[in-house]
């Protein structure tokens, strides 16, 4: 009879989750714009967040006419070709946008527009600035934006009202605590939907 002891079974510990891929897109384009100031701010939170890798789409860097076409032009393909691999690539989205007139800027709603897909079965938070506001009309108006190409919006949002009142002349914000706070949620949304939302598509592609 073998009275020797079974060897105890090895551990086997669960392969690291992959971070979230978010593209943070920075809607103005408008000269003068205080986008950058608040998407400083933005990148400075995520760079503390291990969970996520950041890719950034500026309406400022890219020239796509709003002229839409199913067959574009050899320019307007290059043009694309800075927004189109990023969005595609991307588990989750932040939109960074104004408000302009109770609504977000025409640059926005192009790069929107000249995608579709690589929205889709997706989350979008927002950080949205602007006067007494805070852009919070412009993000209610792109909710339903997104709802049309089958993203997912997160319920909270960042939204800095008088904002240019609220940083220094370095861009730093004056009193960050409630902010941060805010972006930790709205943060801590999008990753919940962007892993749910990938975990799912893995099992079953998502078809519209």
């Amino acid at each position: 009879m073998n009275t020797k002891a079974a060897p105890s079974a090895t551990p086997v510990s669960a392969p690291a989750e992959a971070p979230v891929r978010v593209a943070v897109v920075i809607g103005s384009n408008r000269e003068g714009r205080f986008g950058p100031v608040v998407a400083d701010w933005l990148m400075s939170l995520l760079g503390e967040r291990p969970d996520f890798t950041v890719d950034v789409i500026d309406a400022a860097d890219s020239d796509l006419p709003t002229a839409l076409s199913h067959d574009p032009s050899a320019e307007v393909r290059a043009e694309l070709a800075k927004v189109t691999p990023k969005l595609a690539a991307a588990d989750a989205f932040v939109v960074l946008t104004p408000e302009y007139n109770h609504s977000y800027p025409a640059s926005l709603k192009n790069v929107i527009d000249w995608h579709h897909a690589e929205w889709q079965a997706k989350p979008v938070g927002f950080v949205s600035y602007g006067g007494i506001s805070g852009g919070l009309r412009a993000v209610e108006h792109l909710r339903t934006v997104f709802a049309e190409l089958h993203a997912v919006t997160v319920r909270d949002t960042v939204s800095f009202a008088d904002a240019g009142s609220q940083f220094d002349a370095s861009g730093t914000h004056r009193d960050p605590e409630a902010p941060a706070a805010a972006a930790k949620s709205m943060l801590d949304q999008l990753a919940w939907w962007a892993k749910a939302l990938r975990e799912a598509k893995e099992v079953r592609p998502y078809g519209s």
